[in-house]
């Protein structure tokens, strides 16, 4: 158990970094478009990550190599499908089908892992997916093809998360996260070179973006991750995640003067009581010795 409580604390941490760095991302696309930021902050996270690891990717087998693959490529699925899903449907909306992830990774803990949650865990999972509900707001329920698309992220992204326990415990953290990272930035750049007109960044605000969100968000966020979630569950991590709105919200409202409405409070107090509510015991009654 203070194993999970250290695993969980330390998801933890990493959620309250990418919270805090939404600011800059946005900041960051505002000048270049999307997956050529991506391509840049994962690559400079890929070159950081080799430097410190390079004697374990000397070392690399293909057994590892293939697995660090599926894990990058779920990861780049899911921003690729959410980065063109945007393109036809609103930012609320893709929030709250993004906000399915926290729901779809226990089905895939359950279906790919034989691993279902306790009881307490899925109570958690659906306070937690009322808080997304009510921190995306104006939510239309037609249904169009960005939607799709954002519904394929949210699959991509709790994908990701089932992978990291399936083939983390399997291979070392660090080569799954270098080779992770670095086919995040191969695709990033493919994508950019064939749906965008990629550029060199020229302001120091979109540097400072990349910088910032490649070594704090990226190298050490990720290597966090695919270290820590070995001492916890899928589904635990996903809860965890799923706060990473509410500290964008925290740090949006201190550094740009954001509002916080009623209902993204009441929304973030649920997300937050789902995380505490899956740290309780199972909630299924321990069999009694005399029982039969």
């Amino acid at each position: 158990m203070k194993n999970q409580i250290k695993g969980d604390l330390a998801l933890l941490i990493i959620t309250v970094i990418w919270g805090s760095t939404f600011v800059l991302v946005k900041q960051g696309i505002a000048e270049i478009p999307v997956y050529n930021f991506l391509a840049i902050r994962f690559g400079i996270a890929f070159f950081l990550l080799a430097i410190i690891y390079y004697k374990k990717l000397l070392k690399i087998n293909w057994a590892t190599f293939i697995s660090s693959s599926i894990v990058g490529l779920a990861l780049f699925l899911g921003y690729a499908f959410q980065t063109v899903g945007l393109q036809y449907t609103t930012a609320s909306k893709s929030g709250f089908i993004t906000g399915f992830t926290v729901v779809l990774v226990p089905l895939f803990q359950a279906f790919l892992l034989k691993n279902p949650p306790k009881r307490s865990v899925i109570a958690g999972v659906i306070l937690a997916f009322i808080g997304l509900i009510l921190l995306t707001t104006n939510i239309d329920l037609s249904i169009n093809i960005g939607d799709i698309y954002t519904f394929f992220c949210a699959i991509s992204f709790a994908l990701q998360i089932v992978f990291v326990t399936k083939f983390g415990s399997k291979v070392d953290y660090e080569t799954l996260t270098t080779i992770e990272v670095g086919l995040v930035a191969l695709l990033s750049a493919i994508f950019s070179l064939f749906f965008e007109n990629p550029v060199i960044p020229t302001q120091a605000i979109t540097w400072t973006s990349i910088l910032i969100t490649s070594i704090f968000a990226t190298s050490l966020a990720f290597a966090v991750q695919n270290k820590m979630q070995q001492l916890t569950t899928p589904t635990h991590t996903a809860l965890i995640f799923s706060a990473e709105p509410v500290f964008a919200a925290v740090f949006a409202y201190i550094l740009l003067g954001e509002i916080i409405t009623g209902r993204s409070l009441i929304g973030s107090l649920l997300i937050l009581s789902g995380m505490l509510l899956a740290e309780f015991p199972n909630l299924t009654p321990k069999p009694s010795k005399n029982s039969n």
